[in-house]
């Protein structure tokens, strides 16, 4: 067993869920126990971890009982330049049966397994033998960051950059020198370790239609808000989906609308006189969360359609893109194997992390398409090719 994988095995069965799903796990889930909630248990392990190599480790609060764990790898000179490893310790529920680790034909089984602590496995490994080699940077700072909240409002991230912290290292970024790109974010999630420049923004909205209610043996006496918004939902899914698939970006593609659920009326007797729907517009870089609900407005305002339209996200979140001719996200590329820009449709704290001013890619080991599965694995030869691959970029840094 290798170091990254015991280091896997080890982050998989600390239950880490983030509390936003704590009501809906203990609803839904047979073997769902209070103990599964919170990141303080594997924010605790990797300080331990990190420690053990010599990093200089913090706790950031966040929230009640829930803190990033900051872990630094200083130069032997002054610092002229940062590195962020930042992937998050919070996943989706699961059933406690998922948090046992399970080895099977070159694959490691468990919640988490890819998103994320399969990257924190990997970047946390890396680092922690660059800090026992002594071949360390001499002039860059490399700092490990593992932040709580990702799958549900990226408090982790949000706050860690109103952080002074990470001020410091986004106002050297803003300001270089001679062209130099001074940091580089390079956050964790499963991207089969290609170098993600590029993710799309994810707007909830809720839209809602009125009618009147009256009694279902007399229904021409109201007005249907259910088939009012039946009319809505065909349109959306339809001609609206069409027009914005006429226009495309070169990395991410086009931009798409999904109606996520409905709801309304109270029983088959009364003619409904509300209705609403929820939707998932995947958003490019360029649009703003305001326009799109301008646009989605005007869009039913032309099919004479009306509904009223309220945004449901805790936190916006924007799409997110980064310069891949910038310096330091270039040779990062390089020294991954990879000649061209690549994106991916969901979103994740790339978008917070760049937004508050440091360039960022995403990367990692691991198939977006296991995470949030019941059987959720991560092959361990991208597991530990990944953490060679972080490894070979860190040597190379002055």
């Amino acid at each position: 067993m290798t170091r990254t994988e015991k280091l896997l095995t080890e982050l998989i069965a600390l239950p880490s869920v983030n509390p936003a799903f704590a009501r809906q796990s203990r609803a839904s889930a047979r073997h769902a126990s209070f103990a599964q909630f919170g990141e303080k248990n594997i924010a605790e392990f990797l300080a331990s971890v990190a420690a053990r190599a010599s990093l200089e480790v913090e706790f950031q609060t966040v929230l009640p009982v829930r803190f990033n764990v900051i872990a630094h790898l200083l130069p032997q000179k002054k610092a002229r330049q940062t590195i962020l490893l930042a992937p998050h310790m919070d996943t989706v529920p699961a059933e406690d049966s998922q948090f046992i680790p399970r080895r099977k034909d070159s694959r490691l089984y468990g919640r988490g397994a890819c998103d994320t602590k399969g990257s924190i496995a990997a970047m946390l490994t890396a680092l922690c033998e660059l800090a026992e080699s002594r071949s360390r940077p001499r002039e860059t700072e490399i700092v490990f960051a593992g932040l709580v909240d990702e799958e549900h409002a990226q408090a982790g991230s949000r706050t860690f950059v109103r952080s002074s912290a990470f001020r410091q290292i986004a106002n050297s970024a803003r300001r270089p020198k001679a062209g130099l790109q001074t940091a580089l974010a390079i956050v964790g999630e499963p991207t089969k370790l290609q170098g993600i420049t590029a993710h799309k923004g994810s707007l909830w909205l809720q839209l809602e239609t009125r009618g009147k209610a009256a009694h279902g043996a007399m229904p021409h006496l109201g007005k249907n808000a259910i088939h009012k918004m039946a009319n809505v939902v065909e349109a959306l899914e339809t001609d609206y989906a069409a027009q914005l698939r006429k226009h495309r970006h070169p990395v991410l593609g086009r931009a798409t609308v999904n109606v996520g659920s409905i709801s309304g009326g109270a029983q088959p007797n009364i003619v409904p006189d509300h209705c609403t729907i929820t939707i998932d517009r995947r958003t490019l870089p360029g649009e703003t969360d305001a326009a799109v609900r301008r646009e989605i407005d005007s869009f039913l305002k032309s099919k004479h359609l009306r509904a009223s339209i309220s945004s449901i996200k805790l936190a916006p979140a924007p799409p997110f893109e980064s310069n891949p001719n910038l310096p330091l996200l270039g040779q990062f590329l390089r020294s991954i194997g990879q000649r061209r820009p690549a994106g991916v449709d969901f979103f994740c704290d790339a978008a917070v992390l760049s937004a508050g001013g440091i360039p960022s890619v995403v990367f990692g080991p691991g198939d977006i398409s296991q995470a949030h599965t019941p059987n959720e694995w991560i092959s361990l030869a991208s597991l530990e090719r990944g953490k060679n691959l972080l490894l070979r970029f860190l040597n190379s840094l002055p």
